[in-house]
């Protein structure tokens, strides 16, 4: 992994965590990234769900870690291990089908972001501490336009995973106007996907955000 970034890598930063999605920002992945980061976003994570353009995914990852280098702000790699070490990426989060977080922490080494879902289980959340996980994500806390279907979580579960001393990252239908709870309650960052990139003005909606921090 890359070290150049170590004050970011062994920590995860707090505040506004934001993920990307390949329809929502086709073909304007890049200034919609940065105006985010204008805004304040304190860590980025490259979400591709494509099954093709695999050449394309390593472009655009690459060129969001040069991004993400300017300000500061650390790349995570949705899924990816193996394009995480490739491009030198800050970390990787895997969800629960996405392979081993054992193997993951030895492939990426200990400085490495590493993060989990554990969508409303402390048991998951058990067994990530256990594995090397560097933070836990529980969610969905909202109805979730990116995934319908999620399984909600409640909010006790941010006060309750604060028991394994790792930052929580609360996901799931987060707006602006619902987030503050969930910092309360603990979260150490929201992690935000369309109440962003649907925003008139995605710096202006990150600042919205990072202010409740």
């Amino acid at each position: 992994m890359n070290s150049s970034m170590s004050a970011s890598t062994t920590a995860l930063p707090r505040g506004l965590y934001v993920i990307t999605d390949s329809k929502l920002l086709a073909g304007h992945l890049l200034p919609a990234v940065a105006a985010a980061l204008e805004g304040g976003a304190a860590v980025v994570q490259y979400r591709h769900k494509s099954l093709q353009g695999g050449n394309r995914h390593w472009f655009e990852a690459e060129q969001l870690l040069e991004l993400c280098r300017q300000y500061k702000v650390p790349l995570i790699i949705n899924d990816d291990v193996e394009l995480a070490v490739a491009i030198g990426a800050d970390g990787v989060h895997l969800g629960r089908g996405d392979g081993s977080l054992a193997a993951a922490r030895q492939r990426l080494g200990a400085d490495a972001i590493l993060g989990a879902t554990c969508h409303d289980s402390l048991h998951y959340a058990n067994e990530a501490a256990n594995q090397g996980a560097s933070y836990l994500a529980f969610g969905a806390f909202y109805p979730s336009a990116t995934k319908p279907g999620a399984v909600q979580a409640p909010l006790s579960c941010i006060s309750k995973a604060q028991r394994f001393h790792l930052p929580v990252v609360a996901i799931g239908g987060i707006t602006a106007d619902n987030a503050a709870p969930l910092i309360t309650a603990g979260a150490h960052c929201v992690a935000v996907i369309s109440d962003l990139w649907s925003a008139p003005d995605i710096t202006v909606r990150a600042r919205e955000f990072s202010r409740l921090f």
